[in-house]
């Protein structure tokens, strides 16, 4: 009963952690590789500590700052083209905010596209320090979308990574919107698969610990986690998708990219980059990866 009640302790500090960021000026736990065994053992007991993420960089180009209203205050950055062909919608992963997009928004912004990057809420200029890893986030998702298209935008892509593919995912499959197409990088098969293997990469046993934080993270965040599962939302997308995904990722496996790319309902793409693990696929497949995407956004708009 004493081991029951301690893991249950522990799977609660350590779920809240992972859903509620820290402070920014906290430092930010290392890399599970690169702790100490001293130092992995303090942070399996009381979950990692990761500072709100800040935009520290700004746009190099002429943009507007505009603020939505949606389940929180989001912020969000829209930067034209010149005679655009459409606007993307960019949304980051977890940890991240709209700053760290700014490399592939200058990609789509070359290719002739507007974008739109969104600070999902507990990240950047939005408001709070909670994150839900998509749950919750898929509502901010439908506020860009419904904005955008009442402003008038007839080809309306959207792009995420990680978290932010999961919540396009969710936002199509719970509210019905229409993208024009939608590119997703490395999304997750279920709440449960990304938390084992976050246990994997410190080299930990997953059971039981990795199905309690799933429990307690949903009860402390009001929703049931256990359900959060991407390979279903791909069911119900209807809207033509490139699926992107590192061949070394160690936070989602083939497996999972797998049953998320057959579930897909429409025309579907499938690009694996051999040598990329979960990271920006600018850093190793520069070239390839604007080249898949141009060919991708070219498609739809012959």
């Amino acid at each position: 009963m004493a081991i029951f009640v301690f893991m249950n302790i522990v799977a609660i500090f350590h779920s809240y952690r992972f859903t509620h960021f820290t402070d920014s000026n906290i430092e930010k736990t290392k890399d599970p590789k690169k702790l100490s065994t001293g130092q992995k053992i303090k942070t399996l007991v009381f979950g990692v500590s990761n500072p709100r993420p800040e935009n520290k960089i700004l746009p190099s180009t002429n943009f507007e700052t505009i603020k939505l209203k949606s389940n929180r205050e989001i912020e969000c950055w829209s930067i034209k083209a010149e005679n655009p062909k459409g606007t993307v919608v960019i949304f980051h992963g977890y940890s991240g905010s709209k700053a760290s997009m700014l490399d592939k928004s200058e990609v789509f912004r070359k290719l002739g596209y507007n974008t739109f990057l969104v600070d999902f809420m507990g990240s950047g200029g939005s408001e709070g320090k909670q994150t839900t890893i998509g749950f919750r986030e898929a509502q901010e998702v439908k506020s860009c979308y419904d904005y955008l298209r009442k402003k008038g935008e007839s080809k309306l892509y959207l792009f995420g990574t990680s978290m932010g593919s999961v919540a396009i995912m969710k936002a199509i499959s719970d509210y019905k919107i229409n993208p024009d197409g939608i590119i997703i990088e490395c999304p997750f098969g279920s709440m449960y698969k990304t938390v084992c293997a976050r246990f994997r990469t410190m080299n930990a046993p997953a059971f039981p610990m990795a199905g309690l934080l799933v429990f307690w993270g949903g009860l402390q965040n009001g929703f049931w986690a256990f359900g959060h599962n991407p390979t279903e939302y791909a069911k119900e997308i209807n809207c033509p998708s490139l699926l992107l995904y590192g061949a070394k990722d160690e936070k989602v496996s083939r497996e999972e990219i797998d049953l998320i790319f057959n579930n897909l309902a429409a025309k579907k793409q499938l690009k694996i980059y051999q040598e990329a693990g979960h990271e920006n696929y600018l850093c190793k497949y520069k070239d390839e990866w604007i080249n898949d995407i141009q060919a991708f956004l070219e498609e739809r708009n012959k």
